[in-house]
C-alpha cells in the first residue's frame, strides 16, 4: 500500500510564471482568455498570484501535447 505524499500548493508570482512557462504577460493573459492557461487568484485589489500546482499541471499538459499525447496549445 503506498501512501501519496500530498505536496502543499503555493501562490508564485507573475515573474516566476513567465520564467517557468517560457511566455510573456501579454501572452499568459491572451491564453488565460482563451481558456488554455489557469488564471490567477486575486489575493487582494493589488496582488495576483497563480497556483503552483495548477502552472505545473500546465507544463505537463503542454509537454505532453507536444509529443502527440494529449493536446496542443
Amino acid at each position: 500500500m503506498s501512501a501519496e505524499i500530498e505536496i502543499p500548493d503555493r501562490f508564485v508570482k507573475l515573474d516566476e510564471v513567465k520564467r517557468r512557462v517560457g511566455l510573456g504577460k501579454s501572452m499568459i493573459y491572451r491564453l488565460i482568455q482563451e481558456g488554455k492557461f489557469p488564471a490567477p487568484y486575486k489575493l487582494s485589489p493589488f496582488a495576483s498570484r497563480w497556483s503552483d500546482r495548477e502552472i505545473v499541471a500546465w507544463v505537463n499538459d503542454v509537454k505532453d501535447g507536444f509529443e502527440g499525447k494529449k493536446r496542443k496549445v
